[in-house]
Order: C-alpha cells, then sequence, then structure tokens
C-alpha cells in the first residue's frame, strides 16, 4: 500500500472524470449525427424526412396530367372512351386498327408530303407529292378530302400522278381566291370538322377511306 493513499485516490478520480468526458464528447457526437447535424447520418435523416414530406405533398395535391403524350394515341384514346361509354356498342364491328392506319396516313400527309401550290386566275393547283408511305397517304387521303370540300361551298377535283395527286380548288370569287392563298394546301385538308366523326364512324367499321 502506498505511504499517500490520498494520491491513490485522486489519480482514480481524475482516470473516472476522463472516461465520463470521452463518453459524454462521443454520445453528443452520435445525438448530433441523429438530429442532421452531423454529415453522414444528418444528411440521410434528412433527406428521408424530404422524401416523405414530398410524397405526401403530391399524394394530397389531387393534381393528376391529362395529356396522353402522343397526339395520335389521344385520338385513339378518346374514341375507345366513347365505344366503352356507349352500352349499344357491338363490338364484333370495332376495328381500332383501320383507325390506327388512317391516323398514321394523316402524320404523313401533314407532315411529309411536298405541297408546290399555283395560283391560277379561278383558283389554286397543288400537287402533293411524296414517296412510298407518304405517297400512299396522299393517294388516299386528298381525293376523299376534296369530295367533302363540295359541302363547304368549295368546287374541288383531284388527279392521279405518278408521285401522288394533284388537287385544284376553284375560287367563287375574288375574296374566296385570296381565301385560298391564303390556307395553302393544309389549310384547305384542314376546312371543316368532319375527321372527328370520321374517326368515330371508322373505329366502327363504316368508313373506309
Amino acid at each position: 500500500m502506498s505511504k499517500f493513499p490520498w494520491k491513490t485516490t485522486l489519480a482514480g478520480l481524475a482516470i473516472a472524470a476522463t472516461t465520463v468526458y470521452a463518453v459524454a464528447q462521443h454520445g453528443g457526437m452520435h445525438g448530433q449525427m441523429m438530429q442532421g447535424q452531423g454529415a453522414p447520418g444528418g444528411m440521410h435523416g434528412q433527406m428521408m424526412q424530404g422524401g416523405r414530406h414530398g410524397d405526401s405533398a403530391g399524394h394530397h395535391s389531387g393534381i393528376q396530367p391529362t395529356s396522353p403524350g402522343q397526339d395520335a394515341f389521344g385520338a385513339i384514346q378518346e374514341i375507345v372512351q366513347i365505344l366503352d361509354a356507349d352500352p349499344s356498342t357491338d363490338w364484333s364491328k370495332i376495328n381500332i386498327g383501320a383507325l390506327r392506319e388512317h391516323l398514321i396516313d394523316m402524320n404523313e400527309v401533314t407532315l411529309r408530303a411536298a405541297a408546290s401550290e399555283r395560283m391560277t386566275d379561278t383558283g389554286i393547283e397543288i400537287a402533293v407529292t411524296g414517296e412510298g408511305r407518304t405517297r400512299d397517304a396522299i393517294k388516299r387521303m386528298v381525293p376523299a378530302h376534296a369530295r367533302e370540300l363540295a359541302a363547304h361551298g368549295w368546287n374541288a377535283a383531284t388527279a392521279e400522278r405518278a408521285d401522288g395527286v394533284t388537287l385544284t380548288v376553284a375560287a367563287n370569287d375574288k375574296a374566296s381566291l385570296v381565301k385560298l392563298k391564303a390556307l395553302g394546301f393544309m389549310g384547305i385538308m384542314a376546312q371543316g370538322g368532319h375527321h372527328q366523326p370520321h374517326h368515330l364512324m371508322m373505329a366502327k367499321g363504316g368508313f373506309p377511306h
């Protein structure tokens, strides 16, 4: 035993104090990290809290997208919804594939066909041309539309050519001539609202182009 027992006691107290201090420091740092103030644990905690908050906000907002993302897809979706809502729909006669083919034709004529326009004293003459699938779409769509133009007061005719169709539309007066020039090929093709009901008829198998 030491001649100075109080020195032994002081040494033991010093070791004990050092241990308590180290434990306290470690616990404080750990607590801070868990609360989000330390780098790894804090970032994880904040991200988890932020994710829950974001999910909750999106869930309770009630906002849902409405665009189908693609025009032809949207047109087909609309027709299918109309058919679904009609209890008299005879699904044995429905042909959505035919409607899809027509929409492909519309895309080819609208975006890929070349249209060379020439104004005359009596109207407009348009050479609508293309290759492959575009040419075939022109030959299906343009003559069919020329017949529809009569319902809107236009005197239209088509003549087939090797690479497409020549569309001729006569003006009734000077004002009509000015309008034809302003409309051009696609404006003339967009005349009237017959496409929408025709799409429904086509899907029902009753309107081959």
